[in-house]
């Protein structure tokens, strides 16, 4: 799952998914824990990163990004899997994938869910593990 997730919704998210690429909030890491332990579910979990700062978007503030992990680990008992984040859609991409490479190196993560259709080489340069190209797949929404 990409995209906000409301924290009344994150029981469908843990029943209908296997991947969560946005946990971005205390609240929302509390009632994903209750959720899978409820339903003894254990999807992948990725700390979103708002790695532009970018009002727009979601995801914590980069210089919070490895506190929130070790507090997800810690206080809400998650196993953080990975870093996803969305660069800025105007400039270079590249070095806001070197940054938050070097966040999840700080924070222990090894998995990084980072670039789209248009950037993906530089994601992939910068380590990237997951990237999202659906318009190269099925074409640009009309």
């Amino acid at each position: 799952m990409i995209g906000p997730l409301q924290s009344n919704k994150a029981a469908d998210a843990v029943a209908l998914f296997d991947c969560i690429e946005t946990v971005d909030r205390d609240k929302i890491a509390a009632e994903l824990a209750k959720e899978m332990g409820r339903q003894a579910r254990a999807p992948k979990l990725f700390v979103q990163v708002n790695i532009g700062r970018e009002k727009q978007k979601a995801g914590i503030d980069p210089d919070e990004a490895v506190a929130f992990v070790a507090r997800c680990r810690a206080v809400h008992g998650l196993a953080i899997d990975g870093l996803m984040a969305i660069p800025p859609a105007e400039g270079d991409p590249a070095p806001y994938f070197a940054r938050l490479a070097g966040l999840a190196r700080q924070a222990g993560v090894e998995t990084l869910s980072m670039g789209m259709s248009g950037d993906f080489p530089a994601a992939i340069a910068a380590g990237a593990t997951h990237v999202r190209v659906g318009s190269a797949i099925f074409g640009v929404r009309g």
